[in-house]
């Protein structure tokens, strides 16, 4: 004897068994069998606002936290944007680098505008000479070369536009190598007095 008002068929289209006792989806509202009442196992679109697993970023290997209704790949995507701190995620924040050396103005830009006379770096709005006040190398109204610029920029005082005050007056530095270099150097003096 057949009962046709009895039960419900599942929802899933490739089962739509007739379920006596069937459940009812608490993230998408269908009915489905108790083969198929799983988030998985019935591929449930909405699962993401009943299931509550913490994702854990790709990059840096840490949970991030992911309120209620909220889409994790979107919660991670912007993790990894903001402040991820793997490698990848901090070179992708550091393209605007080149900061403005005019007083006051905080600007950066993508790519460094270095003025011609004094080899600054400066934003677009103070690029020319007139903008940034340029009095040259050192305020001496004179032009750097390249590779003084260079050579400035490799030894780290790029920013302070000079070389240190006391630095043609040191010393080199004594190692175990100078002191040796020395005594051949005696040596080899009194064997050409002697």
């Amino acid at each position: 004897m057949e009962f046709p008002s009895l039960g419900q068929q599942c929802f899933e289209n490739t089962c739509k068994q007739l379920d006596f006792l069937p459940m009812k989806c608490d993230a998408c509202s269908n009915i489905f069998c108790s083969d198929h009442i799983q988030y998985t196992s019935h591929s449930c679109p909405d699962s993401y606002k009943k299931d509550n697993q913490v994702p854990v970023c790709p990059l840096c290997n840490k949970p991030i936290p992911v309120k209620k209704g909220e889409l994790p790949d979107v919660v991670v995507g912007r993790h990894i944007d903001s402040d991820c701190q793997s490698d990848p995620a901090k070179e992708r924040r550091k393209i605007y680098t080149n900061k403005c050396s005019h007083k006051g103005c905080k600007q950066k830009e993508l790519v460094p505008v270095k003025c011609s006379k004094c080899h600054k770096n400066y934003c677009l709005k103070h690029r020319h000479e007139e903008d940034h006040n340029c009095q040259g190398f050192e305020n001496t109204g004179r032009g750097m070369s390249q590779t003084g610029a260079a050579a400035l920029f490799r030894f780290g005082n790029a920013s302070t536009a000079g070389p240190s005050k006391s630095a043609g007056n040191s010393k080199p530095q004594k190692t175990s190598l100078s002191n040796i270099g020395s005594s051949l150097h005696r040596e080899r003096q009194q064997r050409d007095l002697g």
